[in-house]
């Protein structure tokens, strides 16, 4: 299937170049551009986008409200977004994490960077960031915000191989990793993981991060073995 792929950044230039670089692939293409988040959500609804490539600076609305936004609405819960930033050190990346975005990358990525990772995000494969990027998050999911620490109470719900799969998941391993890691298929991981989503409310592995990291599952820092 056509992967159909909504761009909303306010560089006309920027969009243009990514434009071109979709559009050449056999298996995507942009259907709409946004130049800025208030457009976004309403061409992503328009237009039945499969992945939104979202700046996170821009006038009005921007992504992170944007990204907000789509996560809410219920029409648009099939809706993938993935935060195009300059810094990738920045914490507004953390806030687009918790305000539903499904993976990150930084502008100054490879066009085959870009491309792999509108396909793993429209696959919902895995959180999208170097791992030193990943630390970070880690590192600011560790001093939550008030209002959003997620209530480590509901991990109750959780079976014992659901709790080891999220915690595995939260680390940025993929099915197929976490597969070869617990001796079981990768139908079996994505089966564990999309109860474990069910259970607790979250829209997408992203999401499933961040309670990780919130309700104290994952610490910052730790490693698996």
């Amino acid at each position: 299937m056509t992967i159909r792929v909504l761009l909303a950044d306010d560089q006309a230039l920027l969009r243009g170049t990514f434009r071109l670089l979709i559009d050449a692939q056999p298996d995507m293409e942009v259907v709409a551009e946004a130049s800025d988040g208030h457009e976004a959500v309403r061409l992503a609804r328009s237009e039945r986008a499969d992945v939104v490539v979202m700046d996170i600076r821009m006038p009005g609305v921007d992504g992170i409200e944007a990204t907000r936004l789509i996560g809410q609405d219920e029409d648009l819960a099939g809706v993938k977004v993935l935060v195009l930033t300059t810094f990738e050190v920045d914490e507004f990346v953390v806030e687009a994490l918790r305000a539903g975005a499904s993976g990150f990358l930084g502008k100054g990525i490879e066009p085959a960077q870009l491309l792999d990772a509108v396909r793993l995000v429209a696959a919902d494969e895995a959180l999208l960031s170097p791992v030193a990027t990943k630390k970070l998050i880690a590192r600011f999911l560790a001093q939550p915000s008030p209002g959003v620490l997620a209530d480590s109470g509901r991990l109750v719900t959780l079976t014992p191989r659901e709790r080891e799969v999220m915690t595995l998941v939260a680390t940025g391993l993929s099915n197929t990793e976490i597969a070869e890691r617990l001796f079981v298929t990768p139908v079996t991981v994505k089966t564990r993981t999309n109860r474990a989503m069910a259970k607790l409310g979250a829209r997408d592995r992203a999401q499933l991060v961040v309670i990780a990291y919130e309700s104290g599952l994952v610490r910052a820092g730790e490693t698996q073995p």
